[in-house]
């Protein structure tokens, strides 16, 4: 499951490379496709309407002050890519543009028009959901600033900016309309993203394939996993979960695709499709009985349950796996009338070849390759460096022997969340921002600031771009703005620095108490050099399911607000049943964060950007004051304290509520959008059921459970949401508690099986439901903040 998204990482072009010490060698490996892409790249006037039509969504009271324009990359941007900033020639007259952006791209002008935006206007742009624009910054329609004389020039160091990951489209992008893509295309060319991932519609190209391969639609059904689990049907990891999909879905996903892309082209963006990777329908092995077909091991599911795990891989030797590679390639080409030429094949993540004799894993690569170039000449293959780091079945000689295979610049290995443990300094291991939309806030900001910039330029680089492969996004907006930036970087960037102008950009304004806020912000939640996986398993969203006797430990224990305690309720050795929450830095430095945040907010409340980070931020402490809560519980437990174990559990389950009241303060942190994004995209009341199980499932119990044992994925998909705080995560706590003072008012042991069987089925109940949950935020963030600080916090902050 653990298939990485990292907020960062870093594009590799792997080869066997002759000693250099040139930065660029990796460039010149694809210089060839970036020659043919630049020819193929969509008219200079669509782009530029393409431009100026998010200028005007962006920012339709200055439309008329900008004029677009785009240039050539060897006369102006010395054969790389850059964008150029001028005070418009003509910008004397009254009513004629102020500024003049131009770009190699559409991608590059919009991505001028941010920066001028940014460090001209004090501007800022992120999601919808964490806070959105701030442009009040931005003077009046003839009165935009003047940039120097020569004007401002900005060069790509390195010529693609890469975007997604291959399960964020079903942890963010499951339920998005067009309206909702059309947006996030808008935020991708703004912060310069040219190289983002196309899977959208998929299934309906492989539907169309497979019926050339005599497979009927019915054979399919049990093939395509549902809505909110594609991404793993399409990485063979199950099949059948939360399906079939209903032929509308097929129909209007391939429609959307189209729309995407086609929006894509306009901009100048280099859209990634996919390719095949083995993964086929069991039927295929009934049609083709001599083809080499696998039946793959148990992916996770409860007790190896056929009817959803077990997918079949065809291997990469036999004739027919280029046969199919090819017409899907072609099938792709055929319904979108165009390609960028990189296509995304990940034939090994989570699933190990059979044999590690080199020859052999040379002869996959060489097959895998060979069925995109069959269909597409010109094919380049990016695949995903993660299974380098986490299977230690890629040894030296069979990571060389994969990455061998491929011609010469024809392979391209994203290097996931490299700012850690690169593989393009160890070959070994990455780490990962974010896991599965998890809310949580975390981030390493120096890292951010330099790894890019020391991978660019170290001996033998084939650095050929940067990213960003989070497995959910909408979160740590910080961690995203800056990373966007480092596309265009040449040199490391001084953190606190510019956080002093993110502050400014990012609330309008900038007051000391923010600032001091800030400060502490990036000395502890956004300086992570642990390297550890962040997870989100506090104990609000992730309840440990295991008996509190494997928990308790009483031993001398430092408590985290720095006051030293003689019990501490730790995690037993004997089980990994219960993940402990991963904690990086001082709790109460934190909390003293948020008191500033909050004595800012006479100032700032206004600014949707404020308060969103103050419900953020609040939220944080609060869910590790939880943790601790908790353990303090499963103490008084030990010590058979039947009357603190009540009055604690009490005092935890108010401030789930409490939780939850937070939450709902804020459009980024409530359930109903999640959900009723789901039926909207219903034809029919059963499709509306059907889509509205997927959501609620994927965020709860994910995979399959029996009535006494629950998913091996559960809450792997949590969610700060209000609604599944309250009327989900609260109700499963009550049951643990209830089962918990039952068996110390009965002295017995806790009864690990009526409490699980319960929780699964509150879970089960949940999942089918059909209430209705608010899609617009209500309460006032500062004031509630202010209340829960003063409730629960204060004491904690000294």
């Amino acid at each position: 499951m653990d298939t990485p998204l990292p907020a960062i990482f870093l594009l590799f072009l792997f080869s066997l490379l002759s000693s250099t010490h040139s930065s660029t060698i990796g460039v010149q490996y694809v210089s060839k496709l970036l020659e043919i892409q630049d020819h193929e790249r969509a008219p200079p006037s669509l782009q530029v309407a393409a431009a100026r039509a998010v200028l005007h969504r962006l920012l339709p009271s200055h439309s008329s002050a900008f004029e677009f324009r785009i240039i050539s990359s060897k006369e102006e941007c010395g054969g790389g890519s850059c964008f150029i900033i001028k005070n418009h020639p003509a910008s004397h007259k009254h009513g004629a543009p102020e500024i003049l952006i131009s770009g190699v791209t559409g991608v590059e002008v919009l991505a001028g028009l941010h920066w001028y935006l940014k460090y001209l206007c004090g501007s800022h742009i992120s999601w919808e959901k964490t806070g959105g624009a701030q442009l009040s910054s931005i003077p009046k329609l003839g009165s935009l600033p003047r940039v120097q004389d020569t004007g401002i020039l900005v060069q790509r160091p390195i010529p693609w900016n890469y975007y997604q990951n291959a399960v964020t489209s079903s942890y963010s992008f499951a339920w998005w309309d067009w309206e909702r893509w059309e947006k996030e295309i808008d935020w991708m060319a703004l912060q310069g993203i040219n190289l983002p991932l196309a899977f959208t519609g998929q299934e309906a190209i492989w539907q169309k394939v497979y019926q050339k391969f005599n497979i009927s639609k019915s054979d399919l059904d049990d093939f395509f996993g549902g809505p909110a689990f594609l991404a793993w049907s399409r990485m063979g990891n199950l099949h059948g979960w939360g399906g079939p999909l209903p032929q509308s879905w097929f129909n209007g996903q391939l429609t959307l695709q189209k729309k995407i892309l086609s929006r894509m082209y306009e901009l100048g963006m280099t859209p990634v499709l996919p390719a095949f990777s083995g993964n086929v329908p069991a039927a295929l092995k009934n049609i083709f009985p001599s083809a080499k077909i696998t039946r793959l091991g148990n992916w996770f599911s409860v007790k190896g349950n056929p009817k959803w795990c077990c997918t079949y891989l065809l291997d990469a030797t036999d004739p027919l796996f280029i046969e199919i590679g090819k017409a899907f390639i072609k099938e792709q080409l055929k319904e979108y009338g165009k390609t960028s030429h990189i296509y995304n094949c990940d034939t090994f993540d989570e699933n190990t070849p059979p044999m590690d004799d080199p020859e052999y894993i040379t002869s996959l690569g060489v097959a895998i390759f060979s069925g995109m170039q069959s269909g597409d000449v010109n094919a380049m293959w990016l695949m995903q460096g993660w299974l380098f780091s986490y299977d230690p079945f890629w040894r030296p000689p069979q990571m060389k022997a994969l990455l061998h295979s491929v011609p010469l610049g024809k392979l391209v290995v994203l290097d996931l969340f490299a700012e850690v443990k690169p593989i393009w300094i160890t070959s070994e291991q990455c780490m990962l921002h974010n896991f599965a939309g998890n809310i949580e806030m975390y981030g390493y900001l120096d890292a951010i600031a330099s790894g890019p910039i020391e991978a660019l330029t170290s001996e033998n680089s084939t650095m050929v771009g940067i990213g960003m492969s989070m497995e959910g996004i909408e979160q740590n907006p910080i961690v995203y703005d800056l990373m966007s930036e480092m596309a265009f970087q040449h040199k490391k960037v001084d953190v606190e620095a510019w956080i002093e102008l993110y502050i400014a950009r990012r609330y309008g304004q900038s007051i000391p108490s923010i600032s001091d806020a800030w400060s502490i912000l990036y000395r502890t939640l956004y300086n992570c050099t642990d390297g550890a996986y962040d997870k989100n398993r506090d104990v609000i969203v992730a309840f440990p399911d295991v008996s509190p006797s494997f928990i308790s430990l009483p031993r001398e224990r430092y408590h985290h607000y720095g006051k030293p305690t003689s019990r501490r309720a730790v995690l037993s050795e004997k089980t990994d049943a219960y993940d402990q929450p991963h904690l990086w830095y001082s709790t109460s430095e934190v909390i003293r964060a948020l008191e500033l945040f909050i004595t800012s907010g006479d100032a700032l409340s206004a600014s949707n950007t404020y308060r969103y980070d103050l419900v953020d931020l609040t939220r944080q402490a609060l869910a590790k004051y939880a943790n601790e809560l908790f353990l303090e519980i499963i103490d008084a437990y030990e010590l058979k304290d039947v009357n603190r174990v009540t009055t604690l559990s009490q005092k935890f389950l108010e401030l789930v509520e409490d939780m939850d009241t937070l939450l709902a303060c804020h459009d980024g942190f409530l359930l109903g959008p999640w959900l009723e994004s789901a039926k909207q995209l219903a034809q029919n009341k059963e499709e509306e059921k059907q889509f509205e199980w997927n959501a609620r499932t994927q965020i709860t119990m994910w995979f399959d459970n029996t009535k006494e044992e629950a998913s091996l994925l559960r809450d792997y998909g949590n969610k700060y949401w209000s609604g599944v705080v309250g009327d989900y995560y609260g109700p499963r706590a009550t049951i643990y508690f209830k089962v918990l003072i039952e068996s110390l008012e009965n002295g017995e042991d806790f009864k690990v099986k009526k409490w699980r069987g319960e929780w699964i089925k509150l879970t089960n109940d949940w999942q089918t439901s059909r209430k209705v949950y608010p899609v617009e935020s209500n309460g006032n963030a500062l004031t509630i903040s202010r209340w829960l600080y003063n409730k629960y916090l204060r004491s904690e902050s000294s």
